[in-house]
């Protein structure tokens, strides 16, 4: 997602701050049980590859992966403590035989096709960053890196409602009105790039409020107790401006989850 500061990680820390994040499954306003939900019927379609695209640590790719016995996996990222955590799980979940995490750019990847292609907050990465955020260029490398019959999970930011300038100004550096459609144009869009949407589905407040907060959580609590730490000016402008960015977004900007399945 545009705001979301994607260099911190779960990745432990003794000397300071926890990262933003520490502790959350998933990076994004993913509840367990509509993941539960997701990784049931992506598994029912069996299989036999996966490419997550923008994987962080691989959450939801290691349970699409427990969920289809015999999958085998490959999650692409540029973060490479992200990756090094995914690593790890994989290895305690008894995965690691079965899961690649590459260290790479997704643009113009040629890592599929895949039977299930998962790309949930990440659609930035398969785009030239110079450029504004084009939808419809990212579900054409979508739609490349999945194969006849198979399934894509997108998870992408739509507009509830269009965002007033003053509005925009509130939210993440840069914010433009143009960096997202609503629902329905954006459902379209898939259809137009040779696409059915299975399942449309949006993340609710709770979901929201869940991550968010929970992504600030462990550094506010480190906040309170250490307001004197040589780090803490840096953590607190940090802190500060997520939940800023957030509390301008609120109610506006949402997620949806469409499961895609290419047109023959």
């Amino acid at each position: 997602m545009t705001h979301v500061d994607n260099h911190l990680t779960n990745s432990a820390r003794t000397d300071g701050p926890p990262p933003l994040g520490a502790g959350l499954a998933f990076h994004g306003p993913l509840s367990e049980a509509r993941a539960a939900r997701i990784v049931e019927r992506l598994a029912a379609a069996a299989p036999g590859t996966v490419l997550d695209i923008g994987c962080g640590w691989g959450e939801f790719l290691l349970r699409v992966l427990a969920a289809a016995p015999g999958a085998l996996g490959v999650g692409i990222d540029i973060n490479s403590d992200d990756l090094a955590l995914g690593r790890r799980l994989a290895t305690e979940r008894g995965l690691a035989d079965r899961v690649e995490y590459a260290e790479e750019s997704a643009r113009g990847t040629g890592r599929g096709p895949a039977d299930t292609v998962l790309c949930i907050g990440s659609s930035h990465a398969l785009l030239d960053p110079d450029q504004p955020h084009d939808p419809g260029a990212a579900l054409r490398e979508l739609r490349r890196l999945v194969r006849p019959g198979g399934r894509v999970l997108l998870g992408e930011g739509f507009w509830e409602r269009t965002p007033t300038d003053t509005e925009l100004a509130r939210m993440w550096p840069g914010a433009r009105a143009g960096d997202h459609l609503p629902l329905d144009a954006l459902v379209d869009l898939a259809i137009e790039e040779g696409f059915r949407p299975a399942w449309v589905e949006t993340a609710t407040r709770e979901e929201w409020e869940e991550f968010e907060s929970g992504y600030r959580q462990a550094a506010e609590l480190w906040l309170a107790a250490h307001p004197d730490h040589p780090l803490a000016p840096e953590t607190r402008a940090r802190v500060d401006r997520q939940r800023a960015a957030w509390l301008g977004y609120r109610s506006i900007l949402g997620i949806a989850y469409l499961t895609l399945v290419p047109v023959d």
